[in-house]
């Protein structure tokens, strides 16, 4: 499993280190194109992608768009940093990748 400091340093690479379409988007986010990370999951229906949208847009600062994407992933809007959030996240997709590679 990619530690997230691992995952940050492939972000001098042309793409990103993983599988799944939303940890890519992540990491799109991650090296701060927005609008990639965007359409990397704006038409993915799963609760994670629509945590890393909620993320997407709070960093935007359109929190209203952020607030129904956030009520989409079960999850109340975050009061963290931008960058702790993302870990956060990252976090809990590498560890969810990892556990389906078995």
């Amino acid at each position: 499993m990619l530690t997230i400091d691992e995952f940050r340093r492939t972000f001098t690479e042309d793409s990103p280190p993983v599988t799944t379409p939303v940890l890519a988007a992540l990491w799109w986010a991650g090296r701060g194109d927005w609008d990639r990370a965007h359409r990397g999951v704006q038409d993915i229906e799963s609760v994670e992608a629509a945590w890393v949208h909620a993320h997407l847009h709070r960093q935007e600062g359109d929190l209203d768009n952020a607030r129904y994407w956030y009520q989409r992933a079960d999850r109340a809007m975050s009061e963290d940093s931008l960058d702790a959030e993302w870990r956060q996240i990252a976090a809990a997709l590498l560890a969810q990748e990892a556990e389906q590679g078995r």
